[in-house]
């Protein structure tokens, strides 16, 4: 194949300096877990009835596909005295620190809008507020490490991921029962324990960002050409609208990777959304339709700390992957992790003993931390470097698409065809993560993944 120039290598950064890069992922996915954690509370506080809150939910995945091809497609174009990814770093950050703040305090405005109007919109400002704050930091990490340390560099992302859930998913629980912070609140109003945990969360977040901001330095346009080579900007590729040509114009791999994506994140939003029922129906044997007994909370108590375990050990287990990627390949190590995730929510049906569903969870972990890394270092040999941050926004529909399918579909599912019986949602989990697996061998690609 010839070539108008010749690209250099790009130095290897340090694992000091490849930390840095992606610390801000700590604040984002702390402030992401205090979202997740608390968000259906907050919006039922406010009067949100149960049925509905999934369409509440579904505000992430629709404002991601939305926003993170955009911000990514600007991102590629931009550089100032900022750099290129990092002046959407600080406004993402900026726009969900106020988010955080004001989203449980939100009944302190009902005097404008009912406060689950507020509340509402306040979650849907998050979402994209942390999507444009996410986005540029996949494409930041592309930018900035040779091919033979992009696998330690998502890796590393996936290990601040992992830690930065852990801690906020606990701080609330954190600051109630050690601290001494209420935990319980008049109706109509959130525990100050809550309110507290979406400060420090606020706090942090933006913390993390700047340490990345101001640690980081971005290669400015004619060092990037020199490392990826001349690659003229055709007529074709100006303008916004030149994002649904990149659309149908996508790399093969990434296609491939596509139905991978698909399977492995319908099956991670049926946990999230039916475990809590699953668990409380199959193992602690509560009626279903029952939400106030003691069992149905217990349940829902144990489900925070197993999804803190496989957080756990998905932070633990990505430090370990770059060496099982590097021993076999990044495809071969990806599809293992699927089959133990696969694996671990299928024999979820087969525990009667809640202490054992800490089994279930290692493997839900591997799969987590893989996929958190694994697609997106095979997808970075695969797009070219000027078109880094928007493909990396365009993937995103990948994971946007099968939980918005989900989201839609999977509750009359468990109604109509399982009869109320979530368990049956996390069987359908195990085999799509399994099924994910099996796809991802079949990805061919110029270059060894």
């Amino acid at each position: 194949m010839e070539h108008h120039q010749v690209a250099a290598s790009k130095p290897k950064l340090s694992k000091s300096q490849i930390f840095n890069l992606s610390a801000g992922f700590f604040g984002i996915q702390f402030g992401f877990a205090l979202q997740n954690g608390n968000a259906s509370r907050i919006l039922q506080t406010f009067g949100a009835d149960v049925e509905h809150l999934s369409l509440f939910w579904l505000a992430a995945p629709l404002t991601g596909m939305i926003v993170q091809p955009i911000i990514g497609y600007y991102s590629d174009k931009t550089w100032n005295r900022f750099g290129r990814r990092r002046p959407y770093f600080l406004i993402g950050a900026l726009l969900t620190a106020i988010a955080l703040i004001l989203m449980p305090n939100s009944a302190s405005m009902a005097n404008l809008m009912p406060p689950i109007i507020i509340g509402a919109g306040m979650l849907m400002i998050m979402d994209a507020s942390i999507n444009v704050a996410m986005e540029p930091f996949r494409a930041l990490v592309a930018d900035k490490l040779p091919e033979s340390q992009r696998s330690f560099g998502f890796s590393i992302q996936t290990f601040l991921i992992g830690a930065g859930a852990i801690s906020g998913s606990w701080l609330p629980y954190f600051f109630s029962e050690y601290l001494g912070v209420s935990k319980v609140a008049a109706a109509g109003q959130v525990p100050q324990n809550v309110i507290f945990s979406f400060y420090a969360g606020a706090a942090i977040l933006l913390a993390t960002i700047l340490w990345t901001v101001l640690t980081t330095k971005e290669y400015p346009p004619e060092e990037m050409a020199l490392y990826h080579g001349a690659e003229p900007e055709t007529e074709k590729e100006k303008g916004i609208m030149s994002i649904f040509t990149d659309f149908s114009n996508m790399p093969r791999t990434m296609k491939q990777l596509g139905l991978v994506q698909f399977f492995s994140w319908f099956a991670l939003f049926s946990m999230w959304v039916f475990t809590t029922p699953a668990i409380a129906q199959h193992i602690y044997k509560v009626l279903p339709g029952d939400t106030s007994s003691v069992k149905f909370a217990d349940a829902g108590n144990w489900v925070g700390i197993l999804f803190g375990v496989y957080n756990g050990v998905s932070a633990i287990y990505a430090l370990i992957l770059p060496s099982i990627a590097k021993a076999t390949s990044r495809k071969v190590a990806h599809a293992f992790s699927l089959i133990c995730g696969g694996l671990g929510l299928l024999s979820i049906y087969f525990i009667s003993n809640p202490d054992y569903l800490i089994i279930s969870m290692i493997g839900i972990g591997l799969a987590w931390g893989s996929i958190l890394s694994m697609p997106y270092a095979i997808l970075s040999s695969s797009i070219p470097a000027r078109k880094m941050g928007v493909y990396m926004g365009i993937f995103n529909f990948f994971i946007t698409m099968p939980q918005i399918v989900n989201g839609f579909f999977g509750g009359m599912i468990v109604k109509h065809f399982y009869n109320g019986e979530a368990i049956y949602a996390i069987i359908i989990a195990g085999i799509f993560m399994i099924l994910g697996a099996f796809s991802v061998l079949n990805i061919k690609s110029n270059t060894e993944i």
